[in-house]
């Protein structure tokens, strides 16, 4: 269960719950693969829990220009 982000606060960000999981999935493999975080303080230590961080703080979007999302 996640406690933080609320799923409120990550649904202000993303207008769908399938476009939030996509989002955050897509980020999670990136930081898998070595991308630099985009924050200096986590409180996830999970890549799937630091992905919802950087939703929720308006570091990661959705690119509307995106075909795979």
């Amino acid at each position: 269960m996640i406690l933080y982000p609320s799923v409120d606060d990550l649904l202000e960000r993303v207008d769908s719950r399938y476009s939030l999981i996509m989002l955050a999935s897509k980020r999670a493999h990136q930081l898998d693969e070595g991308q630099p975080e985009l924050l200096d303080k986590y409180t996830s230590q999970k890549n799937v829990g630091k992905a919802l961080e950087e939703v929720v703080a308006g570091d990661v979007i959705i690119d509307p220009n995106e075909k795979d999302l």
